[in-house]
């Protein structure tokens, strides 16, 4: 099995990693549902590429994605540190001062309970229980109070991941916090990364999962690359370059459409401006393929009326970011139909290394210019008088235009999502 290690860096990156991971997760459920559509029941992906088996302490059986999360304190709501799987322990508790001996006062913020959403999967049972919050009878829950929830009740990713996380995969990064408006570029990550022990955390979580893959294709990593997270990703990308010479990164800079227009006055455009170049210089010289996403106003885009995306909600967008990526990574998780490389190309397999050759046209240049997606897909009905289908792509890369067209650029197209003969397809272009 060629196995894939995902991480993730950054509060955006985190919310567009939250929707993927569900996106997996209802694929499993369907796989299993003897109710589902039988299109669903297809062996075709192979789900174990980026999850992992295992089992808790108490012999009880896991499937767990294999992520390495980093966030800034505070950022997890009501999901512990140490996962959906480990034991639960507060920073308060851990608290032990052994260079003070004299009285200490103790502070500790009330922990965010699950929000209805949350509530609802562990009373389906689909979800083991988090951290704190208790069960509440929600017999009487109507699917549009749960929207209402979604809609206008999610202040952090996890108020809807789905998603059973093993304790080595989340990690709260010292000196960061939510909401703190000050670690917002480039420079400002630099002293939290230089404390060395932070670094060296991350990358005993990453060797857990990557030691225990039997062959490793490739490593994806999802970045916000908006602020001080990006300096973070820029040093554990070397790190990762360093001890994984040959493990192939294609890296995603994700940004949400608010951050891009955020802008208020000539002196935070200059610094934006400055921070966007540092960022891109440092991100791209530690990866072999990097896809910038940083959606347009979603809400004026052709999308919306099928979408109805709201731009200043990053649930909306990153779940726009997380179905382009979702599509883009399909090849590499599909089942080989043989042992031969063009029997394999066949049925659309093509792991990240091979990706990232074609893309990167042998190895010349290492950026995607553009990704473009149809989303929804269009109806099959709907052809030229060729006959072919009409499809209008949109550009989720910033600075590119959706009239933007270079007739030698090589492609990789991913049509997934639309049932024509038989076959499930969506498009996806990047």
């Amino acid at each position: 099995m060629r196995e894939v290690v995902t991480v993730q860096v950054g509060g955006f990156a985190n919310y567009v990693g939250s929707h993927f991971w569900n996106f997996q997760d209802e694929l499993l459920g369907l796989a299993d549902d003897p109710g589902a559509d039988p299109v669903f029941k297809t062996a075709a992906l192979d789900m174990d590429v980026l999850y992992r088996s295992g089992e808790t302490h108490q012999g009880v059986p896991t499937f767990c994605p294999r992520l390495v999360s980093v966030g800034s304190r505070g950022s997890l709501g009501s999901l512990s540190s140490s996962g959906n799987l480990g034991q639960s322990s507060t920073a308060a508790e851990q608290l032990n001062v052994v260079t003070w001996s004299g009285n200490v006062t103790r502070s500790v913020s009330k922990p965010h309970g699950r929000n209805l959403f949350l509530q609802s999967l562990v009373e389906e049972g689909q979800s083991p229980s988090t951290s704190n919050g208790g069960n509440n009878s929600l017999k009487n829950v109507e699917d549009k109070n749960l929207i209402e929830c979604l809609e206008n009740g999610v202040n952090f990713w996890t108020d809807y991941s789905k998603v059973q996380y093993h304790p080595q995969s989340l990690y709260e990064l010292h000196g960061s916090w939510t909401d703190f408006d000050k670690f917002d570029n480039y420079g400002s990550a630099q002293q939290v990364v230089s404390e060395w022990s932070q670094i060296e955390e991350t990358n005993e979580r990453l060797r857990f999962f990557v030691e225990e893959c039997d062959h490793i294709q490739g490593i994806q990593f999802i970045v916000d690359d908006s602020g001080g997270f990006s300096g973070v990703a820029a040093q554990f990308l070397e790190n990762i370059a360093d001890d994984y010479t040959n493990t192939p990164v294609l890296l995603y800079c994700v940004r949400d459409p608010v951050t891009l227009g955020s802008s208020r006055n000539q002196r935070e455009s200059i610094t934006r401006s400055l921070h966007d170049a540092v960022s891109f210089s440092k991100l791209s010289s530690f990866c072999n393929l990097m896809v910038p996403i940083g959606p347009p106003s979603l809400s004026r885009s052709y999308m919306s009326p099928f979408l109805h995306i709201q731009d200043e909600k990053p649930f909306h967008s990153s779940a726009i970011c997380a179905a382009a990526i979702h599509s883009v990574t399909v090849p590499f998780r599909l089942q080989p139909i043989g042992p031969s490389s063009d029997l394999a190309h066949s049925s659309g397999y093509l792991d990240i290394g091979e990706l990232v050759h074609l893309l990167s046209d042998q190895g010349r240049q290492n950026m995607v210019t553009a990704l473009d997606v149809a989303m929804p897909a269009p109806s099959l009905t709907d052809r030229d008088a060729m006959g072919n289908i009409v499809m209008k792509l949109h550009s989720l890369t910033p600075e590119i235009s959706d009239q933007d067209e270079d007739p030698y650029s090589v492609e990789s197209l991913v049509v997934h999502g639309a049932l024509d003969r038989g076959l499930l397809i969506l498009l996806r272009r990047i």
